[in-house]
This record gives structure tokens, C-alpha cells and sequence, in this order.
């Protein structure tokens, strides 16, 4: 049976209140027990990092200024935790401790007293009593991760009493956190808390039974998220980044210790990077879908220094519906599906069928992607249609998504159902066509997308129609917009009415023309600058869909 709108939304209200209801009853079970148990006498090990460190950030922090989120927090010789902090983003950072990586660039001295004074201050204000952000389940498996990777330079000629202050606080997260993870939201989150307790198992000492469990626990989530084509099942190219970041290490501590492995760990490992080579541009940028944001060069290149499967990227990732059109130097992305339930669609956006392009090294289309640091304002308007590289039906989002707090930014309606066929022809082209029902319940009219890559490379030929089902000639009505966001590094110049160029900054050159409808230059935002978010420029085709329901446009390298 089908629900309406109406009663989709009201079992949406009664399941979150159903889960928050468990969560508070699963919190104050556990903080009666007051998570009894021993203090273990030490670490086994202290796993690496691999994210990038910045001795600068280091520096700053060792000096009392806390560079995070795209803010910096004056200490003044205070702990962080005796301040307002700026951002709710700044403060998930700042009690993820993941900041302790740049530590181990500084002055080994400086830096174990100065990670020293603000772990204890940490114990001290938020360690005894559970609650709040500091306690949110992701945030916990993040600090423990982090405590457990950089215990080196916190622990360098500590006192006893803080040895034991610090190891006892670990054993207490852990065990909050075996409690509480069945309770964490689904997707990445949950699957993070599955890792740092397997981290836990093997580098704090543990039974037999506990590592087997935890173990076990990890496997059953990764063979759940981790799906056969590779990709993550949220959707975003930019979690299998940050998950490999932190697989990588724990198998790597599994293999340094002589544990038997979580079964599931080096299949899904593998299983990861030809997924991650899907969304790489050949200049080493991560396309932009779905809550991806900007990638550093040496965040990339940390974990695909790892990769031993090798190949060409595949064509296509089935289970998360993308589809990739690649010709010589010349790749064309496109997102051919929908969130795979309403729980991974937090970072979803309403991008169906919007593509990205690069040639070379040079990305020249794009999405606006999502900022890292700013707002949830903000975040919400990365992830609109008009944000994408797609078109827009009547100034409307192909898919809704919630702006009540109680539910969260989740996907509550919009695109159900997405078709796709590929063209490959002997000659070498590369086709796709793909059609999705997003404004089919409002507007009565599917949206339907045709993208053709010619057999050199160098011209990429598209078509947007917008019909009736059933009835493709009937006339329709309504006003689309077709955008193409451009790369803030790619010059803009008009031709003529009909046709702009785009330059990018080693002079190749590629020329957007459509003779049905004018190319326009227009004001645009980019959200996923590692700067923070920039000005930039789109090209958009307007169709008057009463006299223009269908529009063809090419990309043609000129030289």
C-alpha cells in the first residue's frame, strides 16, 4: 500500500520519536550502572593516523589558538572548554580531538604538555557526567579513535595519576559506547562507533570474547553499509574517503598485533577503492555529490597509496546507482539513483541526474557540492536542485527534504524512481539516457536526460526534455532551467547568444552552444572552496516549456 504525503510524514514523526525514546531509555539503563568496571593497566599500541597533518595548526594551538571549522577560538591561556565556542561545528571538532594529529609536528615537549592540559581539562569538565554534545555517539567513537592513535604524544612523561586519569576515562567511553551503538543514527556514524570499538578491542587489553564480539559487530556493519559495488550505502563519494581513513589503520594494528581479522575488513577495504577511483577527476578531485565536499590532494593520495586492485574505474556503480561516461581525457559523471532508505538521507541532495565533467586535469562542470563549515542554512541550500548541474522544474527541488528539527535534514519525498540505459557503440562513443519521476506527483511530468560522449573525446553532445508519461507529444507547461555550475578556476566568456567558452588556466578550451534556447551567464555560489564558500558563475538554458519542452546543447573542445 502507497502512503500519502500526509501519513509519510506522520510515521516519520512517530518513528523518530519511537527511537529517541529508546535512546533515552537505553541512556538512563546505563547511567544507573554507571558503567562499572576496571581500569586497564595500559595501551597495547597506539594505531596511525593517516589523516594529513598541519604543523601550523599545531603550532597555533600549542600557542593558545584553536584553528577549527574555519574559525580560531583565543584561549588566552584558558582551556577551550572554559569558553563560548563559535560553532556547534567547532565544538565537534574540538571534543572529537582529531586536532591532536597536528601535534605531532610541534616540539614534542610543547606539544605533550600542551595536548596534557587540555585532555585533563577535558575529564575534568565533560568526563564525568554523560550528556550533551561531547557525548553524542559519533563524537565519543572520534575521541576515542583519536586518544587511542595519538596516546604517544598525550602520555609522554605524564605523571602516574594522569596515566591512570586518562586510561580510566578510555575504559569508560568504551563501554558507553557498546552500549549506545545500536541506538546511533544509521549510516557512517554507526559505522564509525563499530570501528573505534574494534580499535578499543585490540589496543586497550581486552578478553578474548570482547575482541571476537567487537569483531564481529564490525563485520556485520560493513557487509550492511559497505556495498558489492564498493560504494557507501549514504551515497556520498566523500565517506569512502573518510572511512578508508580510518579502515586502513585498524586493519593495519590487526596485522601489527597477530589478531585474527574482522572477516568482512580487507573484502570491504578492497571493495572501497575502485569506488573511490569512480568519483576521482584525473586532476585528484572527488566529484561533488551528495553531501561530498572539497578533497585535499594529500587526503586522497594518504589512502590511495594503499590501493592494490588496480584497473580502470568501472563504467558504472550499480548498487548506488552512478554512472560514469569516460572517452580518452574527457569524464562525465552522473547520479542515477535515490537515497537508499530515509535514514542514510541526511546528506542526500536533490541532484537526480545531475552530472559533472572534467577533461585532463581541468574540472570545468560541477555541483556546488556542500560546506564544510558554514551554517545548516547553508547546508540546506547546497543541497537544492538549482545547486547541481541539472535541470529545474518550476524553481522546485526534485526531492523534498525536511526542514522541521525534530526529524532532521532527511529526504521526505520527491524522486521515487529512476531509469537509466547505456549506449555504447563500436564506434567508441558513450551514451547514457536517464529519466526520473521527481515532479511527476506536483507538475504531472518526468524529466528525462540524454548525454552522449563522442567516440575522440572532444564533444560531449546532451538533451533535456520534460513529458508526459504516456503521452510523450502532449503538450506541457511550466518553466525548467537547465544549469551547468562551472568550476570557480574556469574563465567564462561569451561567443555569441548562443554559445559561451570556457577557459581553463592551462588554456584548454571548451565551447557550450545550444541553438534552441540562449546560453546565459548568471551569479553563483560554490560551496565546497577549501577557502569556504566563494562566488562563481553558472551557465543556464531557460525553457518556456509551453513552446520549448525539449532543448539539445553541446560541449565541443576547441583548440
Amino acid at each position: 500500500m502507497q502512503l500519502s504525503d500526509r501519513q509519510r510524514l506522520s510515521y516519520l514523526y512517530l518513528r523518530e520519536g519511537w527511537r529517541r525514546f529508546s535512546r533515552r531509555l537505553a541512556l538512563g539503563r546505563i547511567s544507573a550502572m554507571r558503567f562499572s568496571g576496571g581500569t586497564p593497566e595500559r595501551l597495547v599500541v597506539a594505531p596511525t593516523d593517516l589523516h594529513p597533518a598541519d604543523p601550523f595548526a599545531g603550532e597555533e594551538i600549542a600557542a593558545g589558538r584553536f584553528p577549527l571549522a574555519g574559525r580560531v577560538l583565543e584561549c588566552d591561556g584558558e582551556s577551550p572548554f572554559a569558553l563560548e565556542l563559535p560553532s556547534e561545528e567547532f565544538a565537534v571538532r574540538l571534543h572529537s580531538f582529531g586536532w591532536l594529529r597536528h601535534m605531532r609536528l610541534v616540539d614534542p615537549e610543547k606539544a605533550s604538555h600542551t595536548a596534557r592540559f587540555i585532555v585533563d581539562d577535558w575529564l575534568q569538565s565533560h568526563g564525568r557526567v554523560i550528556g550533551g554534545l561531547a557525548w553524542r555517539p559519533d563524537i565519543t567513537a572520534k575521541r576515542i579513535i583519536a586518544w587511542l592513535s595519538h596516546s604517544p604524544v598525550v602520555l609522554k612523561d605524564a605523571d602516574y595519576p594522569f596515566y591512570r586519569r586518562f586510561l580510566k576515562s578510555l575504559a569508560f567511553q568504551v563501554r558507553y559506547l557498546r552500549h549506545v551503538a545500536d541506538t546511533t543514527r544509521d549510516g557512517e556514524q554507526r559505522l564509525r562507533v563499530r570501528i573505534a570499538l574494534s580499535m578499543a578491542s585490540i589496543a586497550i587489553p581486552s578478553s578474548p570474547s570482547k575482541m571476537r564480539k567487537a569483531a564481529r559487530n564490525l563485520d556485520e556493519e560493513l557487509d550492511r553499509q559497505i556495498l558489492p559495488d564498493g560504494g557507501h550505502c549514504s551515497r556520498n563519494p566523500r565517506a569512502a574517503l573518510d572511512l578508508l581513513l580510518d579502515l586502513l589503520p585498524l586493519r593495519q594494528t590487526y596485522v601489527n598485533l597477530g589478531h585474527d581479522m574482522p572477516s568482512q575488513l580487507i573484502p570491504c577495504i578492497d571493495r572501497i577503492f575502485p569506488a573511490l577511483r569512480f568519483f576521482r577527476h584525473q586532476g585528484g578531485e572527488l566529484a561533488l555529490f551528495n553531501g561530498a565536499t572539497y578533497t585535499l590532494a594529500n587526503e586522497l593520495m594518504s589512502v590511495l597509496r594503499y590501493d592494490e586492485t588496480g584497473g580502470a574505474p568501472f563504467k558504472a556503480l550499480p548498487s548506488i546507482n552512478y554512472d560514469r561516461l569516460a572517452v580518452k581525457e574527457t569524464v562525465v559523471l552522473m547520479d542515477t539513483g535515490v537515497p537508499k532508505s530515509v535514514d542514510l538521507s541526511s546528506t542526500a541532495a536533490a541532484g537526480t541526474l545531475s552530472i559533472e565533467m572534467s577533461s585532463g586535469k581541468n574540472r570545468f562542470i560541477v555541483n556546488s557540492g556542500r560546506p564544510r563549515f558554514a551554517g545548516e542554512a547553508m547546508r540546506q541550500m547546497s543541497r537544492m536542485t538549482a545547486a547541481h548541474s541539472v535541470a529545474t522544474l518550476n524553481d522546485t527541488s526534485s526531492s523534498r527534504i525536511s526542514t522541521a528539527r525534530f526529524l532532521g535534514p532527511i529526504v521526505i519525498g520527491g524522486v521515487g524512481k529512476v531509469t537509466v540505459s547505456r549506449t555504447e557503440r563500436d564506434s567508441g562513443a558513450d551514451g547514457i539516457t536517464a529519466s526520473h519521476d521527481g515532479y511527476l506527483k506536483r507538475f504531472g511530468l518526468l524529466y528525462e536526460r540524454d548525454i552522449l560522449v563522442a567516440p575522440s573525446g572532444s564533444e560531449i553532445r546532451g538533451r533535456e526534455r520534460f513529458l508526459k508519461p504516456g503521452n510523450p507529444h502532449a503538450p506541457v507547461e511550466g518553466m525548467a532551467v537547465v544549469r551547468f555550475h562551472i568550476h570557480p578556476a574556469i574563465q567564462i566568456y561569451p561567443a555569441t547568444e548562443n554559445e559561451a567558452r570556457l577557459v581553463a588556466p592551462d588554456g584548454e578550451a571548451w565551447a557550450l552552444t545550444c541553438l534552441d534556447v540562449p546560453v546565459e551567464e548568471e551569479d553563483d555560489v560554490f560551496f565546497a572552496d577549501p577557502s569556504g564558500v566563494r562566488a562563481s558563475r553558472q551557465l543556464t538554458l531557460t525553457m518556456p516549456l509551453g513552446t520549448t519542452p525539449e532543448v539539445q546543447w553541446s560541449l565541443v573542445r576547441r583548440r
